[in-house]
């Protein structure tokens, strides 16, 4: 089972963080973690495989579209989803708002999702956002789900039973699950990586150490910051995807259409390992 992690971005395709987050048996001199030294067989460690989706050559539809140059929505979508085609991915987490804030959630400027996690910025009612210089980011991640969706992708609608988001694992049904590194840093017990523009290269070095110490996994090469915020976002995305409700937390409201506009959305956060019981040796 994998999932695809993306950090989004748009103004230009070299700042997408695209990362691969599958399982893969212990290699490359990792150690599972305490919790997993009691068992018997070692628990497959994460393998992240870090797609440099601005790179030429990958399609012709990118060709055309320089590393710097803003990102059209349709065309992310579209190759978004060739990936995931090709890779049988059908989890696919997004690090971006995939709706506004439903006009009877009791909230004034606020998704309850973005309230309860207490985001930097937030999504009102359709065009409204804090602070205005989010406005261009948001309407540029709707636009990319709803783009995914118009090619067979449903937002996640299920709370209480995940695992009813989809039919069993022969099923074509592809799920949108929305993330946010940054409060997912915090629900691993870690301190979050600084945003991208205040951050030092000790800092991605340090927030890569001891989230590898919490969670071990590979990756295909050293990832930078928006790959780094992909790996972490995208955690819960496998948890979700393996059925593992230990390993991840949904919070916020459905998806929900109101007024030609979609509302609301579940945001799903990773959650750390949970320590392995006492062993009692028998004489």
């Amino acid at each position: 089972m994998a999932v695809l992690s993306v950090d989004l971005a748009y103004r230009r395709w070299s700042d997408l963080g695209v990362v691969i987050l599958d399982r893969a048996p212990h290699s490359d001199g990792v150690t599972p973690p305490a919790a997993n030294l009691a068992s018997s067989a070692p628990s497959p460690v994460i393998h992240c495989e870090i797609i440099p989706l601005a790179d030429p050559g990958l399609g012709p539809e990118l060709d055309r579209w320089p590393a710097h140059s803003h990102i059209d929505p349709e065309i992310l979508a579209g190759r978004l989803n060739h990936l995931c085609a090709v890779r049988s991915i059908r989890v696919l987490m997004l690090d971006g708002p995939q709706a506004w804030k439903s006009c009877s959630n009791g909230l004034a400027h606020a998704r309850v999702s973005e309230r309860q996690l207490n985001t930097a910025a937030k999504t009102g009612l359709p065009g409204m956002v804090k602070p205005l210089t989010y406005r261009p980011f948001a309407e540029f991640c709707m636009d990319v789900y709803d783009a995914l969706c118009r090619r067979g992708w449903r937002r996640l609608d299920t709370q209480n039973q995940p695992d009813q988001a989809w039919e069993p694992a022969s099923s074509q049904q592809r799920i949108l699950v929305e993330s946010y590194p940054h409060a997912a840093w915090k629900s691993l017990g870690l301190k979050p990586l600084p945003s991208k523009r205040r951050a030092r290269v000790s800092d991605l070095a340090e927030a890569y150490r001891a989230l590898r110490e919490l969670i071990p996994f590979t990756t295909s090469q050293p990832p930078n910051h928006d790959q780094l915020q992909a790996i972490v976002g995208g955690l819960a995305g496998l948890a979700l995807e393996e059925n593992n409700p230990a390993a991840f937390s949904i919070v916020g409201n459905p998806p929900q259409r109101e007024e030609g506009h979609w509302r609301e959305g579940f945001i799903v956060l990773p959650l750390p390992p949970r320590p392995a019981a006492n062993l009692r040796w028998l004489n």
